[in-house]
């Protein structure tokens, strides 16, 4: 007959180190191997009714693992309430440059010495403050990856898109530049990644750039907002996600469409699909935009 893993109370729901808890007494090494407890990294264990999510990853690794390391980029604006990073994604963190720390798989180590105004520390651990974790985002490859993290960044309000701008402008050294490109092609407006792809792509066709997030209105007054709009053509595109699809969701939409519709908008719908083909998507909105030309 199988055992019932031994948990002791102190221990539940909490993240620890092995050889603390054996040396302690609570645990034996057998008993620390058992089911109750899920290893997140060398010596670093949690108890098995703990979801196992990016934040509590990066929290052990700066609180346990790496004592006194600074968390950043994508692990740093999940401590900041932004999910940037999937659960097993590879926590990043920054460590001074004289520091000695081996390789440990599920971790990105950077050494460099970060200036003191911009670390702080939030819930228990070293974080890069909003305006150096943008920056740090910024410098995320490919490029367009980059823009899409600072825009769902931005939405947090942690920062103002002038202020992002105004920093990566004073910035100097390697990757300044692709910092500079980054932040000049984010906007904050954005709802969803893929809105920022299309947007993205857009502004690289031959289209002229629409107004991302406009309101249309009619002499009664407001209408609805749409994702890009080109107000002298009277044409919109929505990325429609899946969610559109759910039955609470289809309703109001065709109601919006009705409204749009009334007042002489014609809405191009976007999906996944259509950004895996971009020539015909550009292609398609183009045809719109002529099309109205007529109207």
């Amino acid at each position: 007959m199988a055992r019932t893993p031994v948990r002791p109370t102190a221990l539940r729901g909490t993240i620890f180190r092995g050889s603390e808890q054996v040396e302690l007494g609570r645990l034996t090494p057998a008993q620390l191997r058992s089911s109750a407890w899920r290893r997140l990294f060398p010596d670093v264990y949690a108890c098995a009714s703990l979801p196992v999510t990016h934040l509590r990853r990066a929290r052990a690794v700066a609180a346990l693992l790496l004592p006194g390391a600074v968390l950043c980029g994508r692990s740093a604006a999940v401590v900041w309430g932004v999910e940037l990073a999937e659960p097993d994604d590879p926590v990043e963190c920054t460590l001074a440059a004289g520091r000695r720390a081996g390789a440990v798989r599920g971790i990105h180590v950077t050494r460099r010495r970060l200036p003191d105004e911009g670390v702080v520390r939030r819930d228990g651990v070293h974080v890069t403050t909003p305006l150096r974790t943008a920056l740090d985002l910024a410098r995320i490859h490919p490029p367009d990856e980059a823009v899409v993290a600072l825009d769902r960044f931005l939405r947090a309000r942690l920062l103002t898109l002038a202020q992002l701008r105004a920093a990566a402008a004073a910035t100097t050294g390697p990757g300044c530049r692709a910092i500079r490109v980054a932040a000049a092609r984010a906007d904050g407006l954005a709802q969803s990644p893929p809105e920022t792809r299309l947007r993205l792509l857009v502004h690289r066709s031959a289209l002229p750039r629409p107004v991302a997030q406009y309101e249309v209105r009619d002499a009664a007054g407001f209408v609805a907002a749409v994702d890009f709009g080109w107000p002298e053509h009277k044409v919109a595109v929505e990325y429609e996600g899946i969610w559109h699809g759910e039955a609470q969701q289809v309703g109001k939409d065709r109601r919006r469409l009705n409204r749009l519709t009334a007042v002489g908008w014609t809405v191009i719908f976007v999906t996944a699909a259509d950004l895996r083909d971009p020539v015909a998507l550009i292609a398609r909105i183009a045809a719109a935009l002529s099309a109205s030309r007529y109207v």
